[in-house]
Order: C-alpha cells, then structure tokens, then sequence
C-alpha cells in the first residue's frame, strides 16, 4: 500500500515563559487548527511547538561549537527538521524578551534557519509590539532567514478568548491563523 507524503512541519517558536501566555495561546491555537486541517483533506502542514526555550543556556560564543550543548543541539535540529517557523513573541521593555533573543542568539551561528521561511504573528494590542518585530526582523536577517511577509500578522488576541485548553476559542483567528500556516506551507513548497 502506497504511504502519502508527510506533510511539512512548521515549527511554532514561543518568545514568553510566562504562564499562560496568549503567545503561546496562540501557537497552541496554530498546532490545533494545523492538526484539523490534517484531519480533513486536504491537509496542508503539520505544527509542532518549540517547549525547550527555559533550558537553553546564556548564549556564550565560546560555547557555540561542538559539540554543542544539549539544549541548543536540539533546537537546532528542530529548526533544520523543520520546513518552516512561526513565532509569536511579545514585547517586552521595547523588544524582545531576553530568553527569545538567547534563543535567536544561538541560531547566529548554525545555518539552520537560512533561507527558510519564517513568519511571525504579533499578538499585541493595537500600537503595541511594534519593537519586537523590528527586532525580530532584524535578527532573523543575520540568521538569513527567508521572511514571509505575506504571513507576519497582526492578531490581537484578548485574554478572555483562551479556552480552558489554552487555545483562541475565536472562529476569526482560528482563521486567520489558517490562513499564516497556509502561506507558510505554500513558501515552504517554494523553497529549493
């Protein structure tokens, strides 16, 4: 019996620790929307959350060479097995939180991340955020990545919309969100 393709992973990068995030609501509202699109036909990507952000060490440029430490070996494996990545990282004190830019930080010096496809939704309030993606884009062109900006959003997600099982109970973002993992898979597909 002939097996089907696997579908593409896009992997789903939070930039907060904190508990119960909306940032990571929203990744987890990804990850689902991604896996009922994959129940149907057609299916289009599977999405896997990134979980290891609070284990990677300081970014030590000494350190950045093998063999590498664990936690930055696997996030560096996780983004080369992946076909593409979303993040969604708040902003804190005009950028990004320091742990997400430790995290970009280690990918620096790994060539990983170049010429994927990269996207971000920003889950802010309206007027707010606006220096975590400039710092985001930044960063992500030293690393060579290959930004989407058809996928970088905006999709202001309130509290009250996260459900019991932490994902965005709101039809319109859970379209919306289709639609970025859409043309994510779509870039992906794209790239040599």
């Amino acid at each position: 019996m002939p097996t089907s393709p696997a579908l593409p992973v896009i992997l789903l990068l939070s930039g907060s620790l904190r508990a119960g995030s909306v940032n990571e609501a929203v990744l987890r509202t990804a990850e689902s929307v991604a896996a009922q699109s994959a129940a149907g036909a057609p299916a289009s990507v599977t999405a896997v959350r990134y979980e290891g952000l609070g284990d990677l060490p300081h970014f030590n440029p000494d350190e950045d060479t093998d063999p590498l430490p664990a936690p930055v070996a696997a996030l560096r494996g996780a983004i080369a097995g992946a076909a593409a990545l979303l993040v969604c990282a708040p902003e804190y004190a005009g950028t990004l939180p320091g742990s997400f830019k430790n995290l970009l930080d280690w990918t620096v010096g790994g060539s990983e991340i170049s010429g994927k496809p990269v996207a971000w939704v920003n889950a802010a309030a309206p007027g707010r955020g606006g220096g975590a993606e400039a710092t985001l884009r930044t960063v992500l062109g030293y690393t060579g990545a290959a930004v989407v900006d058809a996928a970088c959003v905006r999709i202001p997600v309130d509290r009250g919309t996260v459900g019991a099982d932490g994902t965005v109970t709101d039809p319109a973002v859970r379209a919306r969100l289709a639609e970025v993992l859409g043309l994510l898979a779509g870039a992906a597909r794209d790239t040599p």
